[in-house]
C-alpha cells in the first residue's frame, strides 16, 4: 500500500497546524527591532540637527572646504536616515505585517511595488550612495589622509557595486524565470 494511500491520523495534523500557526506567528518577534530602528531615526534626525546647528553657528570661521565637508556630512545622515526608514518601512511591510495605509495621501510610491526582491535592489543603491558621499568627502580631504584609507574607500566602493550589480543581474533573472 502506498505510504499517501494510508489514512492521515488527525493529531498529527493538529500538530503540524499548530506548528505552522507558532511559525507564522514568530514573524512578529521583528516588532521589536523594527521599533529600535525607529529610536534609530530619533538619533539620525538628532544627529543632524546637531550638525546644522554646528555649522551655523560657526560658519563665519569655517572654510569653503569645511562647509563643503560638512554639507557631504549633512547629506550622509539624510542617506543613512533613508535607508532606516527603506529598511522599517519596507522590511515591516514585507515580512510582518501589511501597513494598511493604502488610502493615506502620504504613502511613498515606492510601496505600492515593496516586496524583498525590490527592497534587497533599494537597499544596495541606497549602500552605494552613502559610500559614494563617503568617498566624495575622502576625495575632498584627501591630502590629509593616507594613501591606503582612499585605496581601501574606493576598493569597498567598488565592491558595493559589483555587489549591486550581482543581486540586480540575479533579480532580473528570477524575475523573467518566474514570468515564463
Amino acid at each position: 500500500m502506498h505510504p499517501s494511500s494510508l489514512p492521515q491520523d488527525p493529531l498529527d495534523e493538529q500538530k503540524k497546524s499548530a506548528l505552522g500557526k507558532v511559525i507564522f506567528w514568530s514573524r512578529w518577534l521583528q516588532l521589536p527591532i523594527y521599533l529600535g530602528l525607529i529610536v534609530v531615526q530619533g538619533v539620525y534626525a538628532y544627529k543632524f540637527l546637531a550638525a546644522l546647528w554646528h555649522m551655523l553657528s560657526n560658519l563665519t570661521e569655517l572654510t569653503e572646504t569645511q562647509i563643503m565637508l560638512g554639507v557631504l556630512g549633512l547629506i550622509d545622515v539624510v542617506m543613512i536616515a533613508n535607508l532606516l526608514l527603506m529598511v522599517t518601512v519596507g522590511g515591516y511591510e514585507t515580512f510582518v505585517s501589511r501597513l494598511r495605509i493604502d488610502q493615506h495621501p502620504d504613502q511613498p510610491e515606492w510601496l505600492n511595488h515593496v516586496n524583498a526582491s525590490v527592497l534587497k535592489v533599494k537597499l544596495s543603491l541606497a549602500i552605494i550612495s552613502i559610500s559614494s558621499i563617503h568617498l566624495l568627502q575622502t576625495f575632498i580631504n584627501a591630502s590629509q589622509l593616507p594613501e591606503h584609507t582612499i585605496m581601501w574607500q574606493l576598493l569597498l566602493h567598488l565592491a558595493f557595486l559589483v555587489s549591486a550589480i550581482a543581486i540586480a543581474y540575479t533579480d532580473k533573472l528570477l524575475t523573467q524565470t518566474h514570468h515564463a
